[in-house]
């Protein structure tokens, strides 16, 4: 049976449900919709991770307290010389945590590379974004990835209090993953003209990184836009050897996306492969001059078969 609790003024602040009541939560409906964005306001945590409702979020739902430990220990990733420094710099400059240290260090930087671009500098060239990229990405790519691995792998073995913890680190990554494209999508590149293996037209964020990892893992390039838009922008500046193209996107359908490369001389020999969660025979009816589909939820070796074109 749910209640209303009560915050410390004594205001009703959110209906408290039961365990039973958690578990039969529609997570496509209105009601779970709210509830989720509320929580992801409150907390900055996820209320679903890899498609599953996330245990902070059913604590949340049965009004239990949610653990969330202001020291993220990434110090346990840096060399103890490092380490020292910091904590001599937290002591000189009266921070209370390794963890706010960071995050101000990070802010900090992001915000002198973004007056930088718009101070005037509204084109570099492309060593020099890659520079910037290289410098924000590599410290992120370590502390997600030990995260990721932590969660996967050992998952059965960490208490509670720690996995919340790496859960947390993990989120957070990919919220500051998010902001670093976001700046480095706004600087406009003087060599326009690029040429890379894959362009990755989807509108899930999960995808594109799970997809860019899995080809530079095969040695090839992936670039991926998140809307039929950016995707004919990209076209605009680049040259793909494979489109994989979602057909259900927020702008423009895949459909007429794929009919639009096809018609342009320029584009109509690159081969197009929709990738969606669509029923294949109903694809198969709109195929149209697409050169093949693979569905969703995919394995790996379906994309053997765009590899040829490499």
């Amino acid at each position: 049976m749910s209640y209303i609790s009560k915050d410390e003024e004594g205001n009703n602040s959110k209906q408290i449900m039961s365990d039973e009541e958690v578990a039969k939560l529609d997570l496509k409906s209105e009601k779970a919709n709210k509830l989720m964005k509320k929580y992801e306001d409150e907390t900055g945590k996820y209320a679903i991770w890899q498609e599953k409702i996330t245990e902070g979020f059913k604590k949340w739902l049965k009004g239990e307290k949610i653990y969330d430990r202001d020291k993220e220990r990434i110090s346990l990733y840096v060399a103890e010389d490092t380490k020292e420094k910091w904590q001599e710099f937290i002591r000189d400059h009266n921070y209370t945590t390794i963890s706010k240290l960071i995050r101000d260090s990070v802010d900090h930087f992001i915000e002198q590379k973004t007056n930088i671009i718009s101070s005037g500098i509204h084109k570099m060239d492309e060593k020099t974004i890659a520079n910037i990229s290289h410098a924000l990405k590599e410290p992120l790519t370590s502390i997600k990835g030990f995260s990721q691995l932590l969660l996967e792998n050992y998952k059965d073995d960490l208490d509670e209090e720690v996995l919340s913890t790496i859960k947390n680190i993990f989120d957070q990554s990919l919220l500051l993953e998010n902001k670093i494209i976001n700046i480095l999508d706004k600087i406009k590149v003087e060599e326009a003209q690029t040429q890379y293996d894959f362009l990755l037209i989807e509108d899930d964020l999960a995808t594109i990184r799970l997809l860019t990892s899995y080809f530079e893992s095969k040695g090839f390039t992936c670039k991926g836009v998140v809307s039929g838009t950016k995707g004919i922008e990209e076209l605009r500046i680049s040259t793909p050897k494979v489109i994989l193209l979602d057909i259900i996107l927020p702008d423009i359908s895949g459909y007429e996306i794929c009919d639009m490369i096809k018609k342009d001389k320029k584009f109509k020999e690159i081969p197009v492969y929709f990738l969606t969660a669509i029923p294949g025979s109903e694809v198969e009816k709109n195929l149209g001059n697409a050169d093949g589909y693979i569905l969703k939820p995919f394995d790996f070796s379906d994309f053997e078969v765009v590899f040829k074109f490499l």
